[in-house]
């Protein structure tokens, strides 16, 4: 008896420790997705890792009946199999992205303390890249001593223009939270819409207005704010070439020329190319980091107006669409079980949301990041993927209790 009792001992304080170092991790996780991607992939890879130990441990695995995580693995699986040939190595370890939301969904944020943190923390993200886009623009340098874009984009605390993408992903969960009264919700959606036009990145100002349209749906007593905040962004619209000649040109007359010849410019190219790649598999795809591997071979060169589709000199890393890239990595099947793991997300974190700002601003983050009509990063790229499962584990969590309130404090 001494003995059993000496091992479940043992066993209980491993498991204890495993807690205290997942919730370390968590923290860590939301610093290093600001500075230190690298790190951030390892704090994540070890939330997972404990994950697995502590479920075989204690025995609980019944979170892989949930409906998302079967239609996540049957996608990965399927990935895996159509990059059997090439990359199966960066194939099996996409499974770190949805085994993250678990973790944190199912075990470390079924605390509400650290949820409250989570948040919290989200939120001085908000503020400190805001603060940081703000110091260029006013200053010509963030508060680092590093300069605007090439192109004049307010880059924030980055040396290149990847506050946009990320304030998109993570604005509106702060935004939603902050707007308590009529007059601070008015403030918090103006604020956000004023600083995403003067950051001068098109898809994610884009993204960020049709979050809006997403909180005038979902959220009743915010849609006077979000009128106010439609009204700002005429008004920022029009004064743009005053305050800010550099991004008039890019929100503007660049966003103009790409639409009006979509076909010839180079996200059209891209289009093209991915086209082709699919129409050549349309079954297995050409597996992981297929469309960055066969964008060079002559036999896919093709625009939409015939020619050569910008040859070789068009190629880039990746289809710039999760969309397209799940089709040119899986085939048609691959992209069916992508759109479906989408979908089982969205219905998992937005069932019984209730006007909640915080789940309601969740649910908006996530639809931002799967909306398909976008041009987008790699679907494995940090920091937004980092950004997006981790506020897809804290919804999952809300949701996974049935929390009618997120309450953040």
């Amino acid at each position: 008896m001494t003995s059993a009792a000496l091992g479940v001992g043992r066993r209980s304080g491993m498991l204890a420790w495993m807690d205290r170092a997942g919730v370390a991790l968590v923290l860590l996780l939301l610093l290093f997705l600001l500075h230190g991607r690298a790190l951030a992939d390892i704090a994540l890879s070890l939330i997972d890792v404990l994950f697995l130990v502590q479920c075989t441990m204690r025995r609980d695995w019944g979170w892989l009946g949930r409906a998302w995580v079967r239609l996540a693995a049957a996608w990965w699986g399927w990935l895996v199999l159509c990059s059997f040939r090439d990359d199966l190595g960066q194939a099996l370890a996409v499974v770190r992205f949805p085994l993250l939301a678990a973790a944190l969904g199912y075990w470390l944020l079924q605390g509400h303390w650290l949820r409250v943190w989570v948040a919290r923390l989200l939120r001085w993200s908000v503020l400190y890249i805001g603060v940081q886009c703000l110091a260029q623009y006013a200053w010509g340098h963030n508060l680092l001593g590093w300069p605007k874009g090439a192109d004049g984009e307010l880059t924030g605390p980055y040396t290149k223009p990847r506050a946009g993408p990320v304030l998109s992903r993570i604005l509106f969960p702060a935004l939603l939270v902050w707007s308590s009264t009529r007059w601070r919700a008015l403030a918090a959606m103006v604020g956000g819409v004023v600083l995403m036009f003067l950051v001068a990145q098109r898809m994610p100002l884009l993204l960020t207005l049709f979050g809006l349209v997403l909180t005038a749906l979902l959220m009743r007593r915010a849609r006077w704010a979000v009128l106010g905040a439609g009204v700002a962004a005429v008004l920022m619209l029009a004064a743009l070439p005053v305050l800010s000649p550099s991004a008039s040109h890019r929100v503007r007359t660049e966003f103009t020329a790409q639409m009006e010849n979509f076909s010839g410019n180079h996200y059209g190219e891209i289009a093209a190319r991915s086209s082709a790649i699919i129409a050549a598999h349309p079954v297995f795809g050409a597996g992981f980091d297929g469309f960055r591997r066969l964008c060079t071979d002559p036999e896919y060169f093709q625009g939409w107006e015939g020619g050569d589709g910008g040859g070789a000199d068009m190629c880039v890393q990746h289809p710039h669409n999760f969309y397209m890239q799940a089709a040119v990595e899986g085939g048609y099947p691959g992209l069916a079980l992508f759109v479906a793991l989408a979908l089982a997300w969205l219905l998992a974190i937005g069932r019984g949301i209730g006007g909640d700002p915080l789940r309601t601003g969740l649910f908006i983050a996530a639809a931002i990041h799967l909306w398909p009509i976008a041009g987008n990063t790699d679907w494995v790229a940090m920091p937004l993927a980092g950004y997006f499962f981790l506020q897809l584990g804290l919804a999952l969590a809300y949701a996974a209790d049935g929390s009618p309130r997120s309450v953040p404090a």
